[in-house]
């Protein structure tokens, strides 16, 4: 994909507009049968209006002559792991295209309202094959033009989504869409309490400051990083650490945990003070707590200019030009994941040794006690190659370990078309990123985990050694009512393949404990589970009623003193599995990427194993930050181990 081409096609796009409504790009799925749906939407097309909402695709294609042919093509693409670019290489050598194939079937922009691309490559017929076919990113299809002898393997390199179309047909409307009846909404600015004044919103240039304040999990470090990148590289903002400096303060918020929303309320309460006070200031709640409250936040702190849900994270920057009018905006419609890396570079953390990339956003499981497909939508997978380009920007700059992030990780490539699998993508990046680059994951969902992970991880250089599980209970009867889909005795299974074929590796799991109806007999089991496996690292939570979800409205609730006993045994139990799990590496040697330098010890470095364990050694930071260096553990703690230079 030229990205010089993206970045004209999207100004020849864009319409100048002396009205200041926003341009939020959502879309509506139009119900039109009174049919109740017996289950969730799987496909993110199915909750929105496509063709309202995407105004061009960026195409490559292979050009044979029957569909058989086509069919071996498309089989060959999905089978080479091994080239960085497989289908531009396949285009060049078998495709019957003179004007495309020396490009690696490259087409261009197509306009989807004239079906008709630029070059004027692909017949008409074609495109108007492929529209109604709602393509996403990364998407293959198959498509056999009129003109005869001519089929086409067509390959959807981007989506571009119709930034300026302004879907809401004046200010202070809203437009509700989605399974969750998420919505876009644009309202007039009113004088706030206290002094009375006019909300004031700053002119976002070069000498302006941000913060972000993030809280949450690994997704929501990951929408910080490229929050960051569109406020420092698109609107030349500067980070600061000091909230009192900063004129664009970005709140981004988690939901898991009970009183989140609260919380936040207590976050924004100085923040809130000084807009009331008359200072230039522009407030940006995102995440979480913003895709699960909406126009809530508005109506509680109405000193906030936009609610953003994650999905909208790529729009920042359209979003706070639109507010600089004098617009509050709510923004928790669904979304098409559109690739914007190439406008938007994320701000790294990770101190320059590691990094995380997202693969796969939202999830389709609806567990009953768990917020995510309300928070972040429908699974939407990156392209594979999306995926490596990302990596390969990283390794570039000097990263040298990489943390694939989902939501459920192993559902990786069920949406796109044909279907991908997580193997094959680790597969596809342990062969095309260099060196000694590690290749980390997180999160598996049991029902859906692959032995050919297990394989991947047992036989892969890059990918390290460590598998994330969570199991959540122990009792088949609790399982069945979280709406897990394993048992303990398919989840068992699943660690003695890991076991057999991968020993040495790292297992560590998630486990909620006061789950409604769980009796002491059912937590007993999440202990005998805990004891069969003696996880190394165990995430434990007691669990809490979210919104939007089923067991929240169960009557057969836990008191909250039960919950607390529990979580306490739980928790005195994994650290004991810890600290057995940490013997295991006294005396012996190994291969420690250095991360930093040791906060309570200033002569001492840590990073950690491919296992993912912690250590601590004397050491430099300076001539060490970033390097493999093999340790001699000669200490084991619950979490850690201490050692020396080997």
């Amino acid at each position: 994909l030229n990205s010089q081409a993206f970045v004209q096609h999207r100004i020849k796009h864009q319409q100048v507009s002396s009205d200041i409504n926003i341009r939020l790009y959502s879309a509506v799925s139009e119900e039109t049968s009174p049919k109740k749906k017996t289950w969730y939407p799987r496909r993110i097309q199915e909750d929105v209006n496509y063709e309202k909402l995407v105004e061009s695709f960026y195409l490559r294609h292979i050009l044979v002559e029957t569909r058989d042919m086509a069919q071996i093509a498309l089989n060959q693409y999905l089978e080479n792991t091994s080239s960085r670019d497989p289908f531009g290489e396949l285009a060049e050598k078998i495709s019957a295209c003179p004007a495309s194939r020396e490009e690696g079937g490259k087409i261009g922009w197509v306009d989807i309202g004239s079906a008709q691309d630029d070059a004027g490559i692909l017949p008409k017929d074609v495109l108007s094959q492929l529209i109604p076919l709602c393509p996403k990113t990364g998407d293959v299809h198959i498509i056999e033009s009129k003109v005869a002898g001519q089929v086409h393997v067509i390959r959807v390199e981007e989506l571009l989504i119709k930034h300026n179309a302004n879907l809401l047909p004046d200010e202070d409307k809203e437009l509700r869409v989605g399974s969750y009846s998420g919505k876009n909404s644009v309202i007039s600015r009113r004088k706030l309490k206290g002094k009375g004044v006019m909300p004031q919103f700053p002119t976002l240039e070069k000498d302006k400051k941000y913060m972000i304040q993030t809280n949450g999990c690994q997704m929501n470090v990951a929408d910080s990083e490229r929050l960051a990148g569109i406020l420092h590289h698109d609107l030349n903002l500067s980070p600061t650490t000091k909230g009192a400096e900063a004129d664009v303060v970005l709140f981004n918020t988690c939901s898991i945990r009970d009183h989140a929303e609260q919380k936040l309320y207590d976050m924004l309460g100085p923040f809130s003070a000084r807009k009331r006070n008359g200072e230039e200031l522009a407030i940006v709640v995102t995440g979480c707590v913003a895709q699960q409250e909406g126009e809530e936040l508005l109506r509680r702190v109405p000193e906030i200019d936009v609610v953003l849900g994650p999905q909208y994270v790529p729009f920042l920057k359209n979003v706070l030009e639109s507010v600089e009018w004098g617009k509050q905006v709510v923004a928790t419609a669904p979304m098409l994941h559109m690739e914007d890396n190439d406008f938007s570079k994320p701000m790294r953390g990770g101190e320059g040794v590691k990094a995380f990339v997202n693969v796969i956003h939202g999830c389709n499981e609806h567990c009953t006690y768990c917020v995510v497909p309300a928070t972040r939508g429908m699974e939407q997978s990156r392209s594979m190659e999306s995926v490596l380009k990302e990596c390969l920007d990283l390794t570039n700059s000097g990263y040298k370990e990489i943390t694939l992030i989902g939501q459920n990780i192993d559902a990786y490539g069920r949406d796109m078309t044909p279907k991908r699998n997580f193997a094959e993508l680790l597969d596809y990046l342990n062969s095309n990123l260099p060196g000694q680059t590690r290749i980390r994951y997180v999160t598996s969902h049991p029902r859906y985990f692959s032995d050919k992970v297990i394989d991947a991880v047992a036989n892969l250089d890059k990918v390290c050694e460590c598998f994330h599980m969570p199991f959540q209970a122990g009792d088949d009867e609790v399982l069945k009512r979280m709406r897990r889909g394993y048992t303990y005795d398919s989840y068992m299974r699943i660690i003695n393949k890991i076991r057999e074929k991968a020993p040495d590796a790292a297992i560590c799991g998630d486990v909620i404990v006061g789950f409604p109806g769980e009796t002491e007999e059912a937590f007993q089991r999440t202990l005998d589970l805990m004891e069969e496996v003696k996880f190394d690292n165990l995430n434990t939570f007691a669990y809490s009623p979210r919104p939007n979800t089923e067991a929240a409205n169960w009557e057969d609730q836990l008191p909250e003193d039960v919950k607390s006993e529990r979580l306490q045994r739980v928790q005195a139990l994994a650290t004991k599995h810890g600290l057995e799990r940490s013997e295991r590496y006294v005396d012996k040697v190994v291969e420690v990427l250095v991360e930093d330098k040791n906060p309570r010890n200033a002569n001492q470095v840590f990073g950690r194993t491919r296992q993912g364990r912690q250590v601590y050694f004397d050491g430099e930071l300076d001539g060490l930050k970033g390097e493999y260096v093999d340790v001699l553990v000669t200490e084991a703690r619950t979490w850690s181990l201490v050692g020396e230079r080997h």
